[in-house]
């Protein structure tokens, strides 16, 4: 094993460890609430969800580039290579739009009575399992195309029209399958990105605004919920800024992956990294101060029924 695959072993191995870690306890923490009888709010659910996924991607992404790195070979028969590929897409998907649902609903959340969302304030988490679960099946139906053709590791050098991934190969690469799947993949996810910069510039003017009627008043209860906002939005910024940083730059690598034929394994190796950060970053932002987040939607809902 060279030197480069050590390091590799090494980098996928500490992701997948801090990130299965990371959400394992945090989908354990909801777990154990249910169990132990607390209801469930919808926003709990959005996040089970979106821990669900980050586990497939780390997992999918990470353990088959551990093998590969190790030197293992053909450990994953044809049907292994569209299905870990194909699970770890789907993850992808839903770990996106489960961000974006997630940011929506504070913004629901947090409006204002005479805000024009009131109603849609009631109603929203009623539809939260239903939205979920078409996000899951669009995603499972979405990325079925893309896996079809992918086939365990490939030994022949004169087939030159394949791609090669570290632990498989892709040996009828068809431009238009790829391109197409891209597209589609790009309208959803520009869809989902413009909602959610939509819904957290809303919650920051909210919060903003609710700061600035209350910095006036004295009492200790109002600079409490003060500070609760202040942590709450910088929450906001902190998840949607790592989330956006490593959009950018998996997308980057995926348009380069996607459009030349003749790219080398380690961008395959380096765009299945940078696609796993956020999920492995994501469950300690929520540890740190996703509790925040969760009582100033709390705060804002009670005010809201008194008010």
């Amino acid at each position: 094993m060279g030197s480069e695959s050590v390091y590799i072993v090494i980098i996928f191995s500490f992701q997948t460890l801090i990130g299965t870690l990371g959400n394992l306890f945090l989908l354990g923490k909801y777990i154990f609430l249910y169990l132990s009888g607390h209801k469930t709010k919808p926003i709990d659910l959005i996040i089970m969800h979106l821990i669900v996924a980050n586990l497939l991607v780390i997992l999918f992404r990470g353990v088959p580039e551990i093998l590969a790195a190790y030197g293992l070979e053909d450990f994953l028969s044809d049907f292994g290579c569209k299905f870990v590929y194909y699970i770890s897409r789907v993850g992808r998907g839903v770990a996106f739009g489960s961000t974006c649902f997630l940011s929506v609903f504070q913004a629901i959340t947090i409006s204002p009575n005479n805000c024009r969302w009131t109603e849609l304030k009631l109603k929203f988490p009623k539809y939260i399992n239903t939205l979920t679960t078409l996000l899951w099946v669009l995603h499972l139906l979405l990325n079925i195309c893309f896996s079809v053709s992918l086939t365990m590791k490939l030994r022949n050098k004169n087939v030159t029209s394949k791609i090669d991934f570290a632990y498989c190969s892709d040996p009828n690469t068809k431009r238009g399958i790829y391109t197409g799947h891209a597209v589609l993949t790009a309208i959803f996810d520009v869809s989902c990105m413009g909602l959610m910069l939509l819904a957290c510039g809303s919650m920051i003017f909210i919060l903003f605004m609710h700061k600035r009627r209350i910095q006036h008043i004295h009492r200790s209860n109002h600079y409490f919920r003060s500070s609760a906002e202040t942590r709450a939005t910088h929450s906001i910024l902190i998840l949607v800024s790592i989330f956006m940083f490593f959009y950018f730059m998996s997308c980057i690598m995926q348009i380069y992956v996607t459009f030349f034929h003749h790219s080398r394994i380690l961008l395959f190796t380096l765009d299945a990294f940078i696609s796993a950060c956020f999920s492995t970053v994501c469950p300690f932002v929520f540890m740190n101060c996703g509790h925040c987040v969760s009582g100033i939607c709390c705060f804002y809902g009670q005010r809201n029924r008194v008010t």
